[in-house]
C-alpha cells in the first residue's frame, strides 16, 4: 500500500517524510490544479528528502493540450529535472479527447529513465478503458495513472475505478493511483470496495483542509495504520 501526498515546497516535503508518507507529488499553484514547480523548489526538495518525488510537468492550466511552444518549455524543464536528480514526473497530454501519443513519446524519448505518472488528464478522456490500453503500451515508462474514474471525486467514480483496477491487474498495465476527494472519513469505505494499492491525498490530510497549512499528523498516522493492516 502506497500513500502519496501533494507537497508544494521543501517544508512540506520534510514534514511528509518525517510523518512516514511513502511518495510525494511536487507541484506549484494548487489553485490552478497543480503546475510545474520552480527550479529552486525542485532543487531544494530533491536535496532534502530521500523518499520518491514525482515532479509535476504542466506548463499551463488552460487545458491538457500542448503546442510546440509548450513542448520546448517542457523539454527544457525535463533537462533541468534530470540534472537535479529527479527520477519521476507527473504528466498527461490529450488531443481531441484522446491521449496525445506523439507528445507522450517525445517526453519518454527525452527522459527514458523517468518513472511517469499519467495524471488526471486521464479523467477527461472520452474512453478511459481505451486510454488504459494505450498507456499499457509503455510499461517501462508509465508506471501509474492518477484518476478519480472520470468523475469529480473518487466516491462518485468508484464503479469505474473498480473496473479500471481490475483491467489494469489483468493486463499488467499501470497501477491505478486513486485520487480526488479522499479523506480520513471516506477512505475505509472506498478502500474496502476498491482494494487499490496506491492512494493520492491532497487537502484531505492538511490542517483545516488548506495547502497553506501543514499536514495533520493524526490523519497521516490513521492512514498509515489503515494501510499497514490491509
Amino acid at each position: 500500500m502506497i500513500l502519496e501526498c501533494i507537497v508544494e515546497n521543501e517544508k512540506d516535503a520534510i514534514q511528509a517524510e518525517k510523518l512516514g508518507i511513502n511518495r510525494l507529488e511536487l507541484v506549484s499553484a494548487m489553485s490552478e490544479g497543480g503546475l510545474t514547480p520552480s527550479y529552486g523548489t525542485v532543487k531544494r526538495v530533491m536535496e532534502c528528502v530521500n523518499i520518491p518525488v514525482q515532479v509535476m510537468l504542466r506548463p499551463h492550466s488552460y487545458s491538457f493540450e500542448y503546442d510546440d511552444f509548450d513542448w520546448m518549455a517542457m523539454k527544457a524543464d525535463l533537462q533541468a529535472f534530470s540534472d537535479l536528480g529527479v527520477k519521476g514526473i507527473v504528466f498527461g497530454c490529450l488531443k481531441n479527447g484522446e491521449i496525445d501519443q506523439a507528445l507522450l513519446e517525445k517526453v519518454i524519448k527525452e527522459v527514458p529513465h523517468f518513472d511517469i505518472t499519467f495524471h488526471r488528464a486521464f479523467d477527461e478522456l472520452q474512453d478511459q478503458v481505451n486510454g488504459l490500453a494505450v498507456l499499457s503500451q509503455y510499461p517501462q515508462h508509465i508506471r501509474r495513472i492518477l484518476t478519480s474514474g472520470g468523475e469529480e471525486t473518487v466516491y462518485e467514480g468508484r464503479e469505474r475505478l473498480k473496473q479500471l483496477i481490475t483491467l489494469a491487474e489483468e493486463s499488467t498495465g499501470p497501477q491505478i493511483l486513486v485520487g480526488s476527494g479522499l479523506n480520513t472519513a471516506n477512505i475505509e469505505e472506498l478502500h474496502a470496495f476498491l482494494q487499490a494499492k496506491e492512494y493520492h491525498f491532497g487537502s484531505g490530510v492538511r490542517k483545516e483542509r488548506s495547502f497553506a497549512n501543514g499536514f495533520d499528523a493524526e490523519k497521516i498516522e490513521f492512514l498509515l495504520e489503515l494501510f499497514n493492516q490491509s
